[in-house]
């Protein structure tokens, strides 16, 4: 029997004051409000009054502070699994606006095809990554929920795929906000996406650095 149910948990605010894209960067830490935010995450699944059998964190700072007010509540340890991580994007490090890019003519190039994306790892490497540890790490319990604590754009990628839209989307329409619990479960061997939470959506957060 794999996991009962797998919850795809967004880290909180992270420290960003240069407004920069942080991608992979590895020194991005959460902000105070952000820890504060991870905390609300964790209650809130405590909340769902359901057995949580496995945590698993994207490798960066952000996703393992994340972490730790869930693996607090429920006594587990944190495993780190690769394949949660943010996907890699050339403009790591920029601030990435009209402006900055338009008195830099040679990043254009990266812009040529949107639908790939061209400027990073593609959206059907992010679905294939994510839907294989989903795979792999619901399959490893016998019983009970497991929480997977990862970034905005591979969580938005599995829901997309699972509700068989179209990959290549705008950014500013992705429901998946700071510390959101987006939860799936198998049914008939196909995974089903049965809730979306946004336990800090009042926290005030600034939203600004996620590829």
């Amino acid at each position: 029997m794999p996991a009962d149910r797998l919850h795809l948990v967004r880290h909180g605010e992270v420290h960003n004051p240069g407004g920069v894209l942080y991608g992979q960067l590895p020194h991005f830490h959460l902000s105070e409000r952000g820890i504060e935010m991870a905390k609300t995450a964790a209650e809130a699944i405590k909340g769902f009054d359901r057995p949580v059998a496995k945590l698993i964190s994207s490798p960066l700072l952000r996703t393992q502070q994340s972490s730790e007010p869930i693996a607090e509540n429920h006594g587990l340890d944190v495993i780190t699994d690769q394949r949660l991580i943010e996907p890699y994007n050339v403009f790591e490090g920029r601030k990435l606006s009209a402006r900055h890019i338009a008195v830099r003519p040679h990043l254009y190039l990266h812009l040529r095809n949107p639908n790939t994306p061209s400027w990073g790892e593609s959206y059907e490497s992010i679905v294939a990554r994510m839907m294989a540890a989903m795979d792999d790490l619901a399959a490893e319990v016998d019983s009970g929920d497991v929480v997977m604590v990862t970034h905005q754009l591979p969580i938005w990628m599995v829901h997309q795929a699972v509700a068989g839209a179209k990959l290549a989307h705008n950014p500013k329409n992705r429901r998946c906000g700071l510390s959101s619990i987006t939860s799936f479960e198998k049914r008939d061997g196909v995974w089903v996406e049965v809730g979306y939470f946004d336990p800090a959506a009042s926290a005030g957060a600034k939203d600004k650095g996620a590829v």
